[in-house]
């Protein structure tokens, strides 16, 4: 099994707007330990609101601020936040879930 990739780009189904700038998908990085800081695995695993709040401004590109991750349509902070536990998950785990024929 390959490293999976440290950047995923996540096209939103509802583009942010941004003054003039239209925001239609966002690159999320694999969070470092440090990134994590002030955060539990417990919620990042929930979906926690307040929890992917905290994180995605520390790890998306174009940076979403707090007021963005207040404005996305549900169906895109889920797929954000699918991308964030699916960077969390051990191989042995991604593997368990995905077993190769």
């Amino acid at each position: 099994m390959t490293d999976a990739p440290t950047f995923r780009t996540v096209t939103l189904d509802f583009p942010l707007t941004r003054g003039d700038e239209t925001v239609t998908s966002v690159q999320v990085r694999k969070p470092g330990s440090g990134e994590l800081r002030g955060l539990t695995l417990m919620a990042l695993s929930q979906l926690d609101y307040a929890a992917l709040e905290t994180l995605l401004p520390r790890i998306t590109m174009p940076m979403l601020q707090k007021a963005d991750v207040a404005r996305l349509d549900p169906a895109d902070l889920m797929q954000l936040g699918g991308e964030v536990m699916d960077f969390l998950l051990p191989k042995a785990a991604k593997e368990a879930a995905s077993p190769q024929a």
